[in-house]
């Protein structure tokens, strides 16, 4: 039985851009079924596409995040490929990438930038490079994985997976997330290194330096907070254990040698630090039971889906 494939391509002020990415892909997959999503484009970007033979659609609520949620909610197919209108990620090697989820190896396949260096070479925003490394040697380090690439906007996904997946995020965090959510859910994921090129001259990234660090430390935060909750009220109670005890000793010194306390002001902030370590611990504890449960009920959902889909 042929697999129903679509192409779906998130854009905002990509006229320069999509009307190669559409052609390009067509050439590639003649019998998939091309999507694009207008963000609140300012410039031709829908009309050009829908001159391409693309199928335009709209989604007024701003940010990356937002386009893929109503992607995914109202797209049906059997193989979803994810790629940006951009014209920065090679379709030549789609064929590839679409190989493993078909024959079942993989639920999503990622193009990964980093391995042979190309994105390092064409992508001159040092703090961006800098951002994404750390993010994904946190990510590798908490979940004990080695992927090579966090990031990436070029993806393909089996229908279980686009079905599944509550994309909450609203911005470009959309990719860190639909990383995080497979490898907590234990979704198969393979990555194919592909040629990044970078955007072409007159076409501007919609990407902030500033804005986009902040976000970077915020994803830090959560994939710590939400994912590993023990670990993270673990390290937290620790640090306000440690800082209770370095105040909390010379007040234990003073009421030793001179059975009796001068210093109130540090016994109070020594015993609220200690109490506060032991409530962060207990919430870590409480939380990841929690975090537990949800895994479990996910998995109930996920065969009843599967059985459903396959019936």
């Amino acid at each position: 039985m042929m697999k129903k494939v679509v192409i779906l391509i998130p854009c905002y002020n990509e006229e320069l851009t999509i009307a190669t990415v559409i052609n390009n892909f067509k050439k590639e997959l003649p019998n998939a079924s091309i999507y694009v999503y207008d963000n609140n484009s300012t410039d031709r970007t829908a009309e050009i596409a829908h001159n391409n033979g693309a199928i335009v659609k709209r989604e007024y609520r701003q940010g990356k995040g937002n386009v893929i949620r109503s992607m995914f909610r109202e797209i049906e197919a059997d193989i979803y490929v994810m790629v940006d209108g951009d014209d920065t990620y090679p379709s030549e090697c789609i064929t590839s990438m679409i190989l493993p989820v078909e024959m079942g190896s993989a639920d999503m396949v990622v193009g990964d930038r980093h391995s042979n260096g190309t994105y390092a070479q064409q992508n001159k925003r040092y703090f961006h490079n800098i951002g994404n490394h750390l993010v994904k040697i946190i990510i590798n380090k908490l979940f004990n994985s080695s992927l090579k690439d966090i990031m990436s906007g070029y993806r393909v996904f089996n229908r279980t997976f686009v079905k599944s997946i509550p994309i909450l995020s609203s911005g470009f965090q959309v990719e860190t997330e639909m990383t995080l959510h497979a490898l907590d859910k234990r979704f198969l994921i393979k990555e194919i290194s592909i040629e990044y090129r970078d955007r072409p001259e007159g076409s501007y990234s919609k990407l902030n330096t500033i804005k986009d660090g902040i976000k970077v430390i915020k994803t830090i935060f959560w994939v710590f907070k939400d994912f590993k909750p023990l670990l993270f009220f673990t390290v937290l109670s620790l640090m306000l254990f440690v800082i209770g005890i370095i105040i909390g000793i010379p007040v234990i010194n003073e009421f030793m040698t001179n059975h009796f306390i001068l210093k109130i002001p540090s016994a109070i902030l020594a015993t609220g630090l200690i109490i506060l370590s032991t409530l962060s611990f207990t919430c870590g504890l409480i939380l990841n039971t929690t975090v537990k449960q949800h895994r479990e009920n996910y998995e109930i959902m996920l065969n009843f889906f599967c059985n459903r889909y396959d019936a």
